[in-house]
């Protein structure tokens, strides 16, 4: 989600960067192999709740809570909710899906 919107309130700019970049590069992948029918995509996760990010909760829990605050619903989401997004975009369902960012953030990016 760091490519659609700067995030808060760690200062993160060059993650943000690098991010929107790579949301870009998906984007110009898309159109340049649409006509050899290949689909290029991406997920754009989330807080989702892994060792690395659990590590906040007591580490600095000023962040976690603002996270899930700011979180629509409420929560963090779990890898095998970005598992399922992944699949979505790797199967036919998404046929017709190229040049895609999905977000998977519950809500987050919508405020």
């Amino acid at each position: 989600m760091c490519g659609l919107i700067v995030t808060q309130p760690q200062n993160n700019t060059c993650y943000i960067a690098s991010k929107g970049a790579l949301h870009m590069m998906t984007k110009s992948l898309a159109c340049a192999w649409a006509k050899f029918n290949v689909r290029v995509n991406a997920v754009a996760p989330g807080y989702i709740a892994t060792d690395m990010l659990d590590r906040f909760k007591t580490d600095n829990a000023i962040w976690h809570d603002r996270w899930i605050q700011q979180t629509p619903l409420g929560r963090m989401g779990t890898p095998e909710e970005i598992a399922s997004a992944v699949l979505y975009l790797a199967s036919d369902a998404s046929s017709y899906c190229t040049g895609t960012i999905l977000s998977a953030d519950g809500g987050y990016t919508s405020l």
